[in-house]
């Protein structure tokens, strides 16, 4: 793997995760609980897919095959994508959501922070504009981890049955494998490991807060990375993709 395939990689890691939990995130538009929820979780979901245009667009310039944001987004198949798994589960009730929300953004951050100091100029111009954004959307998700979780007794109860659903995918945030440790050694990304213990002590803090407990699991779903993907997944691609590859070719 080259240099540029390398970055490229990683890129496209980062930019499938964010483009598949903005359209995930929009699906809220209109059913979200309050008005104000409607605006939040569009902002939210504007945010990501703004940061996953450049990510796809810095990605397809670097493997050279002449495939632009659109070409990444609406053309690939399946398994051509190699977002998380957390990203693209269902968004269920809105404590399932805010559950989603509050251990990917809580990773996102540490994350980005880790990548303003990429060797790649793009990754860390994206990192250092995302990480105020990202800020803001782990904000909004541990504010309703409190409100729902210490709330009334059926909110709380919705709330830690969300938890023990989206908990066995946030291991996978933290797999490491040879893009993983390429990344690493050449200063393009963080380890995600080195991330585990301040994403442990901050989403802790906030289940004690909320008076949730912490789900204790053995199972851990995997295989976003390599394009294995749940079987959502595939009707999300179908709904996210009609329309471009309907016209395809189509200039507006």
């Amino acid at each position: 793997m080259t240099e540029a395939q390398l970055r490229a990689a990683c890129a496209l890691r980062l930019g499938d995760d964010g483009l598949i939990l903005s359209h995930r995130l929009a699906e809220w538009s209109s059913l979200a609980p309050e008005l104000e929820e409607d605006v939040a979780l569009t902002n939210i979901a504007l945010d990501l897919l703004g940061q996953a245009r450049t990510l796809l667009t810095h990605a397809g310039e670097l493997e050279g095959r002449g495939r632009d944001e659109d070409g990444l987004a609406y053309l690939r198949d399946e398994r051509e994508f190699v977002n998380c798994l957390l990203v693209e589960e269902e968004n269920g009730d809105f404590a399932m959501t805010i559950a989603r929300q509050l251990l990917y953004s809580t990773h996102q951050l540490g994350l980005l922070e880790g990548l303003v100091g990429s060797t790649d100029p793009t990754l860390a111009a994206v990192a250092a504009k995302a990480v105020k954004e990202v800020a803001y959307h782990r904000d909004h998700a541990v504010g309703w981890t409190l409100r729902l979780g210490d709330g009334t007794e059926e909110s709380h109860r919705r709330m830690q049955s969300a938890l023990d659903r989206m908990w066995p995918y946030a291991a996978e945030l933290f797999e490491s494998d040879d893009v993983v440790r390429r990344a690493a050694a050449a200063g393009v990304a963080p380890d995600p490991a080195t991330l585990r213990p301040a994403w442990d002590a901050a989403v802790g803090a906030v289940l004690v807060e909320a008076t949730l407990t912490r789900p204790e699991v053995s199972w851990a779903p995997s295989g976003g990375r390599r394009g294995l993907h749940t079987e959502c997944f595939g009707r999300l691609l179908a709904e996210m993709q009609h329309l471009h590859r309907s016209h395809a070719g189509a200039r507006w």
